[in-house]
Protein backbone atom coordinates (compact mmCIF):
# COMPACT_ATOMS: atom_id res chain seq x y z
CA UNK A 1 0.00 0.00 0.00
CA UNK A 2 1.27 3.42 -0.95
CA UNK A 3 1.42 6.11 1.73
CA UNK A 4 1.00 9.81 1.03
CA UNK A 5 1.92 12.83 3.10
CA UNK A 6 -1.33 14.59 2.23
CA UNK A 7 -4.67 13.65 0.75
CA UNK A 8 -6.49 16.39 -1.14
CA UNK A 9 -10.23 15.85 -1.54
CA UNK A 10 -11.59 17.82 -4.47
CA UNK A 11 -15.36 18.26 -4.56
CA UNK A 12 -16.67 17.54 -8.05
CA UNK A 13 -20.20 18.88 -8.28
CA UNK A 14 -22.27 20.73 -10.85
CA UNK A 15 -21.28 24.02 -9.20
CA UNK A 16 -17.59 23.09 -9.19
CA UNK A 17 -17.73 22.12 -12.86
CA UNK A 18 -19.27 25.49 -13.67
CA UNK A 19 -16.43 27.13 -11.74
CA UNK A 20 -13.81 25.34 -13.86
CA UNK A 21 -12.70 22.55 -11.53
CA UNK A 22 -11.47 20.35 -14.39
CA UNK A 23 -8.95 22.96 -15.55
CA UNK A 24 -8.07 23.62 -11.91
CA UNK A 25 -7.27 19.95 -11.32
CA UNK A 26 -5.10 19.77 -14.41
CA UNK A 27 -3.14 22.85 -13.33
CA UNK A 28 -2.81 21.54 -9.73
CA UNK A 29 -1.38 18.23 -10.89
CA UNK A 30 1.08 20.04 -13.16
CA UNK A 31 2.22 22.33 -10.34
CA UNK A 32 2.67 19.41 -7.95
CA UNK A 33 4.73 17.54 -10.55
CA UNK A 34 6.88 20.65 -11.11
CA UNK A 35 7.56 20.75 -7.35
CA UNK A 36 8.37 16.98 -7.25
CA UNK A 37 5.34 16.39 -5.01
CA UNK A 38 3.28 14.16 -7.29
CA UNK A 39 4.29 11.06 -5.32
CA UNK A 40 3.65 12.69 -1.94
CA UNK A 41 0.32 14.45 -2.46
CA UNK A 42 -2.67 12.29 -3.36
CA UNK A 43 -5.50 14.03 -5.20
CA UNK A 44 -8.90 12.39 -4.78
CA UNK A 45 -11.96 13.43 -6.76
CA UNK A 46 -15.06 13.08 -4.63
CA UNK A 47 -18.61 14.36 -4.32
CA UNK A 48 -19.78 17.71 -2.93
CA UNK A 49 -18.00 18.73 0.25
CA UNK A 50 -21.04 20.50 1.67
CA UNK A 51 -20.24 24.11 0.82
CA UNK A 52 -22.73 25.90 -1.41
CA UNK A 53 -21.92 28.85 -3.63
CA UNK A 54 -18.20 28.53 -2.80
CA UNK A 55 -16.88 27.63 -6.25
CA UNK A 56 -13.97 25.19 -6.27
CA UNK A 57 -13.47 23.66 -2.82
CA UNK A 58 -10.89 21.23 -1.48
CA UNK A 59 -10.18 19.62 1.87
CA UNK A 60 -6.60 18.77 2.82
CA UNK A 61 -5.98 15.84 5.14
CA UNK A 62 -4.66 15.11 7.72
CA UNK A 63 -4.83 18.81 8.67
CA UNK A 64 -8.58 18.97 7.91
CA UNK A 65 -8.23 22.36 6.29
CA UNK A 66 -10.96 23.53 3.93
CA UNK A 67 -10.16 25.89 1.07
CA UNK A 68 -12.92 27.53 -0.97
CA UNK A 69 -13.42 29.83 -3.95
CA UNK A 70 -10.12 28.64 -5.41
CA UNK A 71 -8.78 29.92 -8.72
CA UNK A 72 -6.04 28.57 -10.98
CA UNK A 73 -3.87 31.56 -10.07
CA UNK A 74 -4.00 30.45 -6.39
CA UNK A 75 -2.29 27.12 -7.15
CA UNK A 76 1.40 28.19 -7.05
CA UNK A 77 0.95 29.81 -3.63
CA UNK A 78 -1.04 26.81 -2.36
CA UNK A 79 1.64 24.33 -3.46
CA UNK A 80 4.61 26.42 -2.36
CA UNK A 81 3.22 27.45 1.03
CA UNK A 82 1.04 24.55 2.15
CA UNK A 83 2.43 21.46 0.45
CA UNK A 84 6.12 22.43 0.42
CA UNK A 85 6.48 24.51 3.60
CA UNK A 86 3.53 23.22 5.64
CA UNK A 87 2.04 26.68 6.10
CA UNK A 88 -1.70 26.82 5.28
CA UNK A 89 -2.70 29.78 3.12
CA UNK A 90 -4.90 31.76 5.51
CA UNK A 91 -6.55 33.96 2.89
CA UNK A 92 -7.96 30.91 1.05
CA UNK A 93 -9.26 29.03 4.10
CA UNK A 94 -13.01 28.78 4.54
CA UNK A 95 -13.55 30.70 7.76
CA UNK A 96 -16.06 28.71 9.74
CA UNK A 97 -16.81 27.06 13.00
CA UNK A 98 -19.81 25.54 11.31
CA UNK A 99 -20.29 21.80 11.56
CA UNK A 100 -21.09 21.06 7.95
CA UNK A 101 -17.39 20.83 7.00
CA UNK A 102 -15.90 17.33 6.45
CA UNK A 103 -14.01 17.35 9.74
CA UNK A 104 -17.27 17.48 11.71
CA UNK A 105 -20.52 15.61 11.99
CA UNK A 106 -19.75 12.35 10.18
CA UNK A 107 -20.67 10.41 13.31
CA UNK A 108 -24.28 11.48 12.86
CA UNK A 109 -24.52 10.98 9.11
CA UNK A 110 -26.49 8.23 7.42
CA UNK A 111 -27.39 9.50 3.97
CA UNK A 112 -24.22 11.58 3.48
CA UNK A 113 -21.81 9.29 5.29
CA UNK A 114 -19.74 8.70 2.14
CA UNK A 115 -20.27 12.05 0.44
CA UNK A 116 -17.07 14.02 0.17
CA UNK A 117 -15.00 10.99 1.22
CA UNK A 118 -15.23 8.33 -1.49
CA UNK A 119 -15.00 8.66 -5.26
CA UNK A 120 -18.66 8.60 -6.33
CA UNK A 121 -17.70 7.08 -9.65
CA UNK A 122 -15.97 4.07 -8.10
CA UNK A 123 -18.04 1.03 -7.14
CA UNK A 124 -14.93 -0.44 -5.50
CA UNK A 125 -14.71 2.48 -3.07
CA UNK A 126 -18.41 2.19 -2.27
CA UNK A 127 -18.02 -1.54 -1.59
CA UNK A 128 -14.90 -0.81 0.45
CA UNK A 129 -16.98 1.53 2.63
CA UNK A 130 -19.50 -1.26 3.32
CA UNK A 131 -21.67 -0.64 0.29
CA UNK A 132 -24.04 -3.34 -1.03
CA UNK A 133 -23.74 -5.37 2.19
CA UNK A 134 -27.34 -4.43 2.99
CA UNK A 135 -28.41 -5.52 -0.50
CA UNK A 136 -26.73 -8.89 -0.09
CA UNK A 137 -28.41 -9.32 3.30
CA UNK A 138 -31.82 -8.34 1.97
CA UNK A 139 -31.54 -10.68 -1.00
CA UNK A 140 -29.97 -13.76 0.62
CA UNK A 141 -30.97 -13.61 4.29
CA UNK A 142 -34.37 -11.91 4.40
CA UNK A 143 -37.82 -12.54 2.99
CA UNK A 144 -39.62 -9.62 1.30
CA UNK A 145 -42.02 -9.01 4.18
CA UNK A 146 -39.09 -9.12 6.61
CA UNK A 147 -37.63 -6.16 4.75
CA UNK A 148 -40.95 -4.32 4.78
CA UNK A 149 -41.38 -4.91 8.50
CA UNK A 150 -37.83 -3.77 9.29
CA UNK A 151 -38.34 -0.50 7.42
CA UNK A 152 -41.74 -0.08 9.09
CA UNK A 153 -40.20 -0.71 12.52
CA UNK A 154 -37.49 1.88 11.86
CA UNK A 155 -40.10 4.65 11.67
CA UNK A 156 -38.59 6.00 8.44
CA UNK A 157 -40.89 8.67 7.01
CA UNK A 158 -40.79 9.94 3.45
CA UNK A 159 -38.24 12.71 2.98
CA UNK A 160 -39.89 14.24 -0.08
CA UNK A 161 -42.17 16.51 1.93
CA UNK A 162 -45.30 14.60 2.94
CA UNK A 163 -43.58 12.50 5.61
CA UNK A 164 -45.68 9.36 5.02
CA UNK A 165 -44.15 6.24 6.67
CA UNK A 166 -42.11 4.41 4.03
CA UNK A 167 -42.63 0.93 5.44
CA UNK A 168 -46.39 1.43 5.53
CA UNK A 169 -46.37 2.52 1.89
CA UNK A 170 -44.39 -0.59 0.94
CA UNK A 171 -46.78 -2.80 2.90
CA UNK A 172 -49.67 -1.80 0.62
CA UNK A 173 -47.87 -3.06 -2.48
CA UNK A 174 -45.81 -6.02 -1.26
CA UNK A 175 -48.69 -8.53 -0.76
CA UNK A 176 -50.38 -7.77 -4.10
CA UNK A 177 -50.29 -10.37 -6.85
CA UNK A 178 -49.39 -8.78 -10.19
CA UNK A 179 -47.48 -9.75 -13.31
CA UNK A 180 -45.44 -6.55 -12.97
CA UNK A 181 -44.57 -4.12 -10.17
CA UNK A 182 -42.47 -0.98 -10.25
CA UNK A 183 -40.30 1.19 -8.03
CA UNK A 184 -40.28 4.84 -9.12
CA UNK A 185 -37.79 7.29 -7.63
CA UNK A 186 -38.77 10.93 -7.43
CA UNK A 187 -35.52 12.73 -8.24
CA UNK A 188 -37.25 15.69 -9.89
CA UNK A 189 -36.57 18.02 -6.93
CA UNK A 190 -38.45 21.10 -8.13
CA UNK A 191 -38.96 22.78 -4.74
CA UNK A 192 -37.25 26.20 -4.70
CA UNK A 193 -34.20 26.28 -2.45
CA UNK A 194 -33.92 22.50 -2.37
CA UNK A 195 -30.84 20.74 -3.70
CA UNK A 196 -30.33 17.91 -1.21
CA UNK A 197 -31.23 15.10 -3.60
CA UNK A 198 -28.84 16.46 -6.21
CA UNK A 199 -25.96 16.42 -3.73
CA UNK A 200 -26.90 12.94 -2.51
CA UNK A 201 -26.81 11.62 -6.07
CA UNK A 202 -23.65 13.52 -6.98
CA UNK A 203 -21.85 12.38 -3.85
CA UNK A 204 -22.96 8.75 -3.53
CA UNK A 205 -25.04 7.37 -6.43
CA UNK A 206 -24.53 3.74 -5.46
CA UNK A 207 -26.25 4.30 -2.12
CA UNK A 208 -29.41 5.36 -3.95
CA UNK A 209 -29.17 2.30 -6.21
CA UNK A 210 -28.81 0.05 -3.18
CA UNK A 211 -31.91 1.57 -1.59
CA UNK A 212 -33.84 1.04 -4.83
CA UNK A 213 -32.74 -2.59 -5.01
CA UNK A 214 -33.85 -3.30 -1.45
CA UNK A 215 -37.23 -1.63 -2.05
CA UNK A 216 -37.70 -3.62 -5.27
CA UNK A 217 -36.93 -6.88 -3.45
CA UNK A 218 -39.36 -5.95 -0.66
CA UNK A 219 -42.33 -5.31 -2.95
CA UNK A 220 -41.45 -7.80 -5.69
CA UNK A 221 -40.63 -5.30 -8.46
CA UNK A 222 -38.43 -6.26 -11.38
CA UNK A 223 -38.17 -2.78 -12.86
CA UNK A 224 -37.28 0.59 -11.35
CA UNK A 225 -37.29 4.06 -12.83
CA UNK A 226 -35.41 7.10 -11.58
CA UNK A 227 -37.39 10.17 -12.69
CA UNK A 228 -34.75 12.90 -12.64
CA UNK A 229 -34.85 16.54 -13.66
CA UNK A 230 -33.02 17.28 -16.89
CA UNK A 231 -30.81 20.02 -15.40
CA UNK A 232 -29.03 17.49 -13.18
CA UNK A 233 -26.43 16.59 -15.81
CA UNK A 234 -23.74 15.34 -13.45
CA UNK A 235 -26.25 13.25 -11.46
CA UNK A 236 -27.48 11.66 -14.67
CA UNK A 237 -23.95 10.81 -15.76
CA UNK A 238 -22.99 9.35 -12.38
CA UNK A 239 -26.18 7.32 -12.03
CA UNK A 240 -25.78 5.84 -15.49
CA UNK A 241 -22.17 5.01 -14.70
CA UNK A 242 -23.16 3.46 -11.36
CA UNK A 243 -25.88 1.33 -13.01
CA UNK A 244 -23.34 0.11 -15.59
CA UNK A 245 -20.86 -0.79 -12.84
CA UNK A 246 -23.49 -2.61 -10.78
CA UNK A 247 -24.47 -4.69 -13.81
CA UNK A 248 -20.84 -5.52 -14.55
CA UNK A 249 -20.39 -6.74 -10.96
CA UNK A 250 -23.54 -8.86 -11.08
CA UNK A 251 -25.16 -6.74 -8.36
CA UNK A 252 -27.90 -5.68 -10.75
CA UNK A 253 -29.50 -7.53 -13.65
CA UNK A 254 -30.72 -11.10 -14.02
CA UNK A 255 -30.52 -13.80 -11.35
CA UNK A 256 -28.66 -11.56 -8.90
CA UNK A 257 -26.43 -13.54 -6.50
CA UNK A 258 -27.99 -16.73 -7.96
CA UNK A 259 -31.19 -15.84 -6.13
CA UNK A 260 -33.51 -15.97 -9.12
CA UNK A 261 -34.34 -12.29 -8.57
CA UNK A 262 -34.13 -9.97 -11.58
CA UNK A 263 -34.01 -6.18 -11.49
CA UNK A 264 -33.42 -3.49 -14.08
CA UNK A 265 -33.01 0.21 -13.26
CA UNK A 266 -33.39 2.96 -15.84
CA UNK A 267 -33.55 6.76 -15.94
CA UNK A 268 -36.33 9.01 -17.19
CA UNK A 269 -35.32 12.62 -17.79
CA UNK A 270 -37.97 15.10 -16.63
CA UNK A 271 -38.75 18.37 -18.37
CA UNK A 272 -38.88 20.62 -15.30
CA UNK A 273 -42.54 20.75 -14.24
CA UNK A 274 -42.97 21.45 -10.52
CA UNK A 275 -46.28 19.57 -10.47
CA UNK A 276 -44.41 16.38 -11.39
CA UNK A 277 -43.22 16.28 -7.80
CA UNK A 278 -46.74 14.98 -7.09
CA UNK A 279 -46.48 11.22 -7.49
CA UNK A 280 -49.37 10.65 -9.89
CA UNK A 281 -48.33 13.57 -12.11
CA UNK A 282 -44.83 12.09 -12.14
CA UNK A 283 -46.27 8.73 -13.22
CA UNK A 284 -48.29 10.38 -15.99
CA UNK A 285 -45.13 12.07 -17.28
CA UNK A 286 -43.19 8.80 -17.03
CA UNK A 287 -45.82 7.17 -19.22
CA UNK A 288 -45.29 9.87 -21.85
CA UNK A 289 -48.37 11.92 -21.03
CA UNK A 290 -48.81 15.51 -19.89
CA UNK A 291 -47.73 15.76 -16.24
CA UNK A 292 -51.15 16.24 -14.65
CA UNK A 293 -52.14 14.60 -11.35
CA UNK A 294 -54.55 11.68 -11.27
CA UNK A 295 -57.62 11.19 -9.14
CA UNK A 296 -56.93 9.16 -5.99
CA UNK A 297 -57.93 6.48 -5.12
CA UNK A 298 -56.73 4.21 -6.58
CA UNK A 299 -53.33 5.06 -5.16
CA UNK A 300 -50.12 4.21 -7.02
CA UNK A 301 -49.38 1.40 -4.59
CA UNK A 302 -52.33 -0.46 -6.11
CA UNK A 303 -52.55 1.05 -9.60
CA UNK A 304 -49.61 3.20 -10.59
CA UNK A 305 -47.27 3.11 -13.56
CA UNK A 306 -49.17 1.64 -16.52
CA UNK A 307 -51.83 0.59 -13.97
CA UNK A 308 -49.47 -1.79 -12.17
CA UNK A 309 -48.67 -1.61 -8.43
CA UNK A 310 -45.99 1.04 -7.94
CA UNK A 311 -44.05 2.44 -4.99
CA UNK A 312 -42.94 6.04 -5.44
CA UNK A 313 -40.24 7.24 -3.04
CA UNK A 314 -37.98 10.27 -2.82
CA UNK A 315 -34.19 10.00 -3.26
CA UNK A 316 -33.39 10.80 0.37
CA UNK A 317 -35.96 8.30 1.62
CA UNK A 318 -34.40 5.41 -0.31
CA UNK A 319 -30.86 6.50 0.61
CA UNK A 320 -31.74 5.77 4.27
CA UNK A 321 -32.79 2.20 3.55
CA UNK A 322 -29.35 0.48 3.27
CA UNK A 323 -28.41 1.67 6.76
CA UNK A 324 -31.67 0.35 8.20
CA UNK A 325 -31.34 -3.09 6.63
CA UNK A 326 -27.64 -3.43 7.43
CA UNK A 327 -27.80 -2.19 11.04
CA UNK A 328 -31.40 -2.84 12.01
CA UNK A 329 -34.37 -0.66 12.92
CA UNK A 330 -33.22 -0.18 16.51
CA UNK A 331 -29.89 1.31 15.40
CA UNK A 332 -31.74 3.74 13.13
CA UNK A 333 -34.13 4.78 15.90
CA UNK A 334 -31.19 5.97 18.00
CA UNK A 335 -31.17 9.00 15.74
CA UNK A 336 -33.88 11.65 15.84
CA UNK A 337 -36.93 11.60 18.10
CA UNK A 338 -39.35 8.79 19.02
CA UNK A 339 -41.99 10.20 16.65
CA UNK A 340 -39.58 11.20 13.89
CA UNK A 341 -36.65 8.84 13.75
CA UNK A 342 -33.40 9.14 11.83
CA UNK A 343 -31.62 12.12 10.38
CA UNK A 344 -32.65 14.81 7.92
CA UNK A 345 -30.65 16.52 5.19
CA UNK A 346 -31.23 20.28 5.18
CA UNK A 347 -30.23 22.79 2.54
CA UNK A 348 -29.54 26.22 4.00
CA UNK A 349 -29.60 29.37 1.88
CA UNK A 350 -29.99 33.10 2.30
CA UNK A 351 -28.40 35.50 4.77
CA UNK A 352 -26.21 32.99 6.59
CA UNK A 353 -22.44 32.98 6.78
CA UNK A 354 -22.01 29.67 4.99
CA UNK A 355 -24.84 28.36 2.81
CA UNK A 356 -24.69 24.63 2.26
CA UNK A 357 -26.17 21.39 3.44
CA UNK A 358 -26.02 19.37 6.62
CA UNK A 359 -27.35 16.07 7.86
CA UNK A 360 -28.42 16.07 11.49
CA UNK A 361 -30.84 14.35 13.84
CA UNK A 362 -34.53 14.95 13.38
CA UNK A 363 -35.66 17.28 16.15
CA UNK A 364 -32.66 19.62 16.02
CA UNK A 365 -33.80 23.21 16.53
CA UNK A 366 -33.86 25.80 13.78
CA UNK A 367 -31.55 28.00 15.89
CA UNK A 368 -28.95 25.23 16.11
CA UNK A 369 -29.08 24.57 12.38
CA UNK A 370 -28.53 28.24 11.55
CA UNK A 371 -25.91 29.03 14.18
CA UNK A 372 -23.87 25.83 14.22
CA UNK A 373 -24.28 24.33 10.77
CA UNK A 374 -24.56 27.47 8.66
CA UNK A 375 -22.12 29.57 10.66
CA UNK A 376 -24.78 31.97 11.95
CA UNK A 377 -26.02 35.10 10.23
CA UNK A 378 -23.85 37.07 7.83
CA UNK A 379 -21.80 39.70 9.60
CA UNK A 380 -23.78 42.78 10.49
CA UNK A 381 -27.19 41.19 10.04
CA UNK A 382 -29.85 39.98 12.45
CA UNK A 383 -32.28 37.12 11.96
CA UNK A 384 -35.77 38.12 10.88
CA UNK A 385 -37.44 35.04 9.42
CA UNK A 386 -36.89 31.69 7.74
CA UNK A 387 -38.89 30.17 4.93
CA UNK A 388 -38.92 26.49 5.86
CA UNK A 389 -39.89 23.79 3.38
CA UNK A 390 -39.59 25.74 0.14
CA UNK A 391 -42.39 27.58 -1.66
CA UNK A 392 -44.87 25.09 -0.23
CA UNK A 393 -43.59 25.83 3.27
CA UNK A 394 -44.09 28.45 5.97
CA UNK A 395 -42.37 31.65 7.07
CA UNK A 396 -41.21 31.39 10.68
CA UNK A 397 -40.40 34.48 12.83
CA UNK A 398 -37.66 34.80 15.43
CA UNK A 399 -39.95 33.70 18.26
CA UNK A 400 -39.97 30.23 16.68
CA UNK A 401 -36.21 29.90 16.33
CA UNK A 402 -36.19 27.16 18.95
CA UNK A 403 -38.81 25.03 17.22
CA UNK A 404 -37.64 21.47 16.65
CA UNK A 405 -37.24 20.64 12.99
CA UNK A 406 -39.25 17.47 12.63
CA UNK A 407 -42.68 16.58 11.27
CA UNK A 408 -44.44 16.31 14.62
CA UNK A 409 -42.98 19.43 16.30
CA UNK A 410 -43.62 21.72 13.33
CA UNK A 411 -47.16 20.43 13.00
CA UNK A 412 -47.91 21.95 16.42
CA UNK A 413 -47.30 25.39 14.89
CA UNK A 414 -49.26 24.71 11.69
CA UNK A 415 -45.89 24.46 9.94
CA UNK A 416 -44.32 21.83 7.73
CA UNK A 417 -40.87 20.31 7.39
CA UNK A 418 -41.34 19.85 3.65
CA UNK A 419 -38.26 19.08 1.63
CA UNK A 420 -35.84 20.43 4.22
CA UNK A 421 -35.07 23.74 2.50
CA UNK A 422 -34.33 26.66 4.83
CA UNK A 423 -34.15 30.20 3.40
CA UNK A 424 -32.89 32.60 6.07
CA UNK A 425 -33.78 36.30 5.88
CA UNK A 426 -32.21 39.28 7.66
CA UNK A 427 -34.00 42.25 9.19
CA UNK A 428 -33.88 44.22 5.94
CA UNK A 429 -35.73 41.64 3.85
CA UNK A 430 -39.36 42.31 2.92
CA UNK A 431 -41.81 39.54 3.72
CA UNK A 432 -44.18 41.01 1.14
CA UNK A 433 -41.47 40.67 -1.52
CA UNK A 434 -40.80 37.06 -0.49
CA UNK A 435 -44.50 36.24 -0.66
CA UNK A 436 -44.70 37.89 -4.10
CA UNK A 437 -41.90 35.58 -5.34
CA UNK A 438 -43.66 32.52 -3.92
CA UNK A 439 -47.03 33.35 -5.48
CA UNK A 440 -45.43 34.19 -8.81
CA UNK A 441 -43.83 30.74 -8.71
CA UNK A 442 -47.14 28.98 -8.02
CA UNK A 443 -48.86 30.89 -10.81
CA UNK A 444 -46.17 29.79 -13.24
CA UNK A 445 -46.16 26.14 -12.14
CA UNK A 446 -49.91 25.44 -11.97
CA UNK A 447 -50.69 22.70 -14.48
CA UNK A 448 -54.14 24.18 -15.17
CA UNK A 449 -56.02 20.92 -14.63
CA UNK A 450 -58.45 22.32 -12.06
CA UNK A 451 -60.14 25.73 -11.96
CA UNK A 452 -59.44 26.56 -8.29
CA UNK A 453 -55.70 26.36 -8.84
CA UNK A 454 -55.64 27.63 -12.40
CA UNK A 455 -57.65 30.75 -11.57
CA UNK A 456 -56.69 31.03 -7.93
CA UNK A 457 -52.94 31.27 -8.48
CA UNK A 458 -53.54 33.99 -11.07
CA UNK A 459 -55.72 36.02 -8.68
CA UNK A 460 -53.27 35.58 -5.81
CA UNK A 461 -50.44 36.88 -7.97
CA UNK A 462 -52.50 39.92 -9.03
CA UNK A 463 -53.37 40.73 -5.43
CA UNK A 464 -49.83 40.39 -4.06
CA UNK A 465 -48.52 42.48 -6.97
CA UNK A 466 -51.05 45.20 -6.13
CA UNK A 467 -50.07 45.06 -2.45
CA UNK A 468 -46.34 45.05 -3.23
CA UNK A 469 -46.69 48.15 -5.41
CA UNK A 470 -48.30 50.06 -2.51
CA UNK A 471 -51.73 50.20 -4.15
CA UNK A 472 -53.37 47.47 -2.07
CA UNK A 473 -55.55 47.55 1.03
CA UNK A 474 -56.00 45.29 4.02
CA UNK A 475 -59.18 44.10 2.31
CA UNK A 476 -56.91 42.79 -0.48
CA UNK A 477 -54.80 41.02 2.11
CA UNK A 478 -57.91 39.40 3.58
CA UNK A 479 -59.18 38.47 0.11
CA UNK A 480 -55.86 36.87 -0.71
CA UNK A 481 -56.11 34.65 2.37
CA UNK A 482 -59.74 33.75 1.60
CA UNK A 483 -58.85 32.71 -1.96
CA UNK A 484 -55.98 30.57 -0.70
CA UNK A 485 -58.26 28.86 1.84
CA UNK A 486 -60.79 28.13 -0.91
CA UNK A 487 -57.99 26.64 -2.98
CA UNK A 488 -56.96 24.51 -0.01
CA UNK A 489 -60.43 22.97 0.15
CA UNK A 490 -61.15 22.62 -3.55
CA UNK A 491 -57.91 22.15 -5.52
CA UNK A 492 -57.23 18.79 -7.14
CA UNK A 493 -53.71 18.28 -5.83
CA UNK A 494 -51.18 19.61 -3.33
CA UNK A 495 -49.96 22.40 -5.61
CA UNK A 496 -53.19 24.35 -5.32
CA UNK A 497 -53.50 23.44 -1.64
CA UNK A 498 -50.04 24.81 -0.76
CA UNK A 499 -50.12 28.63 -1.15
CA UNK A 500 -52.16 29.01 2.02
CA UNK A 501 -49.15 27.91 4.08
CA UNK A 502 -46.91 30.79 3.04
CA UNK A 503 -49.76 33.33 2.91
CA UNK A 504 -51.16 32.51 6.33
CA UNK A 505 -47.76 32.40 8.06
CA UNK A 506 -46.68 35.67 6.43
CA UNK A 507 -49.83 37.53 7.46
CA UNK A 508 -50.03 36.08 10.97
CA UNK A 509 -46.35 36.54 11.81
CA UNK A 510 -45.66 39.79 9.96
CA UNK A 511 -49.01 41.59 9.83
CA UNK A 512 -47.39 44.93 10.60
CA UNK A 513 -45.58 44.85 7.26
CA UNK A 514 -48.83 44.41 5.38
CA UNK A 515 -50.47 47.21 7.39
CA UNK A 516 -47.54 49.51 6.68
CA UNK A 517 -47.40 48.88 2.94
CA UNK A 518 -51.15 49.24 2.48
CA UNK A 519 -51.03 52.71 4.13
CA UNK A 520 -48.71 54.11 1.47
Amino acid sequence: MKFYRNHVLVGISEMALNAGVEDFLKALRQELAKADLAEEINILETGPLGFFGKGICITVYPENINYSDLKIEDIPELVNEHFLKGRPVARLILETGAKFSPKFNYETRIVLRNSGIIDPESIDEYIGAGGYEAWEKALTQMQPMDIVNEVKASGLRGRGGAGFPAGVKWSFTAPLEAEQKYVVVNADEGEPGTFKDRLIMEGDPHQLLEGIMICARAIGASKAWIYIRGEYKLCIERLRHAIKQAKEYGILGENIFDSGFDLDIDLKIGAGAYVCGEETALIESLEGNRGNPRWKPPFPGVKGLWQYPTVVNNVETLANVPYIIKNGADAYKKFGTPECTGTKVYTILGDVAHPGLCEIDMGTTLRTIINEYAGGMKKGFKFKAALVGGAAGVILPDRLLDVKMDFASLNQYAAVLGSGAILVMNEHQSIVDILWSILRFFRHESCGKCAPCRNGTQQLYKLITKIKSGNGTMDDVELMQNIAETMLNTSFCALGQSPIMAIRSAIENFKDEFIEITKK
